[in-house]
């Protein structure tokens, strides 16, 4: 695969200037064309490169699987745009897929690219798992180490840091106190859109995730596991 078509781009440009279903509709063909299939595409080639990176990822090269369904769920929301303006690739760990386990993320837009690494949040156990594991010797230090080897690779965003005011009950060395206040652990770098259309964008992206990589490890031997 040489980086993502042009097709790509003028869905995803079109979806976000007409996010409703008749645009939708009318132009199914090139939903399929530059969502669907190099998704599939995509996944299917990075896929098992991953597992050289973390052999126990999983990967699905299908809507539904690795690929987001571009319908978004407005039951709840105040935002009732029927469509994602994104294309999203998930490679997560883990019998099951879900967001709820660490994972490998490719997030293309019609003006950016974002690729990140970990867990974007978490629920109120592995939240409190998290803490935990902060503020015990050993596992908090390993989590200084990850997150420096991670740095010491390239200018990553460590990202989810949601809190102003510790949680209460949890305290730590200096060192690590500052992840108290995350509610989510992720390394991310963001590119321009077409960084993704470029021939090496795979290699791209499996150099960020092998950069990353000690951040999953560390929450899947120690908070996710």
């Amino acid at each position: 695969m040489s980086g993502f078509p042009k097709q790509t781009f003028e869905f995803l440009a079109g979806i976000a200037a007409h996010n409703e279903k008749a645009w939708f509709d009318a132009n199914r063909p090139l939903y399929e064309a530059g969502y669907v299939e190099p998704g599939k595409a995509f996944v299917a080639e990075i896929g098992p490169k991953l597992k050289a990176i973390s052999p126990e990822v999983q990967f699905d090269p299908k809507v539904n699987g690795s690929i987001s369904r571009i319908n978004r769920d407005i039951r709840f929301s105040k935002d009732k745009r029927p469509y994602k303006q994104h294309l999203a690739l998930w490679f997560w760990h883990g019998d099951r897929r879900g967001w709820d386990r660490p994972g490998f993320y490719v997030h293309i837009e019609a003006e950016r690219v974002f690729l990140g690494t970990g867990m974007y949040g978490f629920d109120k156990e592995t939240l409190d798992s998290f803490r935990q594991s902060i503020i015990h010797p050993r596992s908090g230090k390993a989590l200084v180490a990850a997150v420096a080897a991670v740095k010491a690779k390239g200018a990553y965003n460590i990202g989810e840091k949601t809190r102003k005011l510790m949680p209460r009950g949890f305290e730590t060395d200096p060192d690590r106190a500052e992840f108290l206040l995350y509610e989510g652990l992720t390394a991310g770098l963001e590119l321009p859109a077409s960084a993704a259309a470029e021939p090496d964008f795979a290699e791209v992206c499996l150099e960020h995730f092998a950069n990353t990589a000690p951040i999953a490890r560390w929450l899947i031997a120690e908070v996710a596991g």
